[in-house]
């Protein structure tokens, strides 16, 4: 089974829709130690949810990672890493932060925990419960 995510990104900078429009992106400008890590361990085949942060402040979009993780060929510093993506589509509803902090199930979403982090795992159970707010059929995929 594919790994799970959750991918950050401010829409005015670079948002689903131009994701959508691009048909494929290198995920770039991560800088945080932790959401480094995060990425490094994303894999080819794994499944994300988009989220937009900013004054939206919601998951929108679904997409799947391309590319195992490779040095940014634009950074210069082989510490830092992206990946390729594709959009796969919108969430039937997109789930806005209040959503995701009022359930239960999502209370240990590093996205509640450590709100800072642009690249962050969601367990199975996680990946389920953002697929239940947004209407998305079981799988979410």
């Amino acid at each position: 089974m594919a790994n799970r995510w959750l991918f950050k990104t401010e829409p005015t900078q670079y948002s689903f829709a131009d994701l959508e429009r691009d048909g494929g992106t290198r995920w770039d400008g991560v800088k945080n130690n932790l959401a480094l890590k995060h990425l490094r361990a994303v894999r080819c085949g794994d499944l994300a949810v988009i989220y937009h942060t900013g004054g939206e402040k919601a998951a929108v979009g679904l997409a799947r990672v391309t590319s195992d993780p490779y040095p940014d060929p634009e950074a210069g510093d082989p510490r830092l890493v992206v990946v390729d993506i594709e959009p796969l589509r919108r969430l039937v509803r997109p789930v806005p932060l209040d959503r995701i902090k009022a359930d239960p199930r999502l209370r240990d979403c590093e996205l509640v925990r450590l709100p800072r982090l642009s690249v962050l795992p969601l367990s199975e159970r996680q990946w389920q419960a953002l697929a239940a707010l947004a209407g998305e059929r079981a799988g979410g995929a």
